[in-house]
């Protein structure tokens, strides 16, 4: 039952996701988010199945933290001031929302665990919902900067690479989807994902922020 648990952290830490991909990139000039309805916090605006659905199935079934991504946000690169490097930031803002939410969780869960309200019936649905926060925002965070199409690791790579590299770079795009899928199945992700939320998690352990 635990995974009850999970579906409402991970909806609202994915459309943060998406919705500050939108917000930089309105802020850097290109309002097509915005006028496609799609800069909302409205949960319906941005499911996705494969990765809304499919993935987090897949991510249950593989026994890994919940993980996957909403409806990516429209954005017209050619709409900024200098369209390669804005979208870097754009990508970038995706995964830095979500180590964000996890350390804003993480602080909350302790306040909880050393006033005692944990341990009250009550609220401890709520400071596990927390606490889920936690995991899967670094898990999505980790997840999204794999280098492959279309995560935002494969932006921000498509905007800092040399050009002499991105010839060779681009050949895998037509393939994205099934390298992820791939991953998933094969259980991969935890050099991606599992042995460097490790080391995260003992940093928050580290700064006082563990539990």
């Amino acid at each position: 039952m635990e995974w009850i648990l999970q579906i409402p952290p991970l909806f609202f830490s994915i459309i943060i996701h998406e919705f500050m991909h939108g917000y930089v990139a309105y802020r850097k000039g290109d309002d097509t988010a915005y006028l496609s309805g799609r800069l909302t916090l409205n949960p319906i605006a941005h499911i996705d199945p494969v990765g809304t659905i499919l993935l987090p199935v897949l991510s249950a079934f593989s026994h890994m933290p919940f993980i996957g991504w909403a409806k990516p946000v429209p954005v017209n690169p050619y709409r900024m001031n200098n369209p390669r490097y804005d979208m870097v930031w754009v990508a970038a803002a995706g995964p830095l929302s979500n180590f964000t939410l996890a350390f804003i969780s993480a602080v909350f869960v302790k306040i909880a665990l050393i006033s005692g309200i944990s341990s009250i019936a009550l609220f401890s649905p709520l400071v596990s919902m927390l606490m889920y926060m936690v995991y899967i925002n670094i898990a999505l965070g980790l997840f999204n900067l794999i280098p492959v199409y279309p995560l935002d690791g494969s932006q921000i790579a498509l905007g800092l690479l040399p050009y002499k590299w991105l010839t060779v770079y681009e050949r895998h795009i037509p393939y994205g989807f099934y390298i992820i899928i791939f991953l998933a199945l094969s259980g991969l992700f935890k050099f991606f994902i599992m042995y460097p939320m490790g080391i995260l998690l003992k940093f928050l352990y580290l700064i006082g922020l563990g539990f």
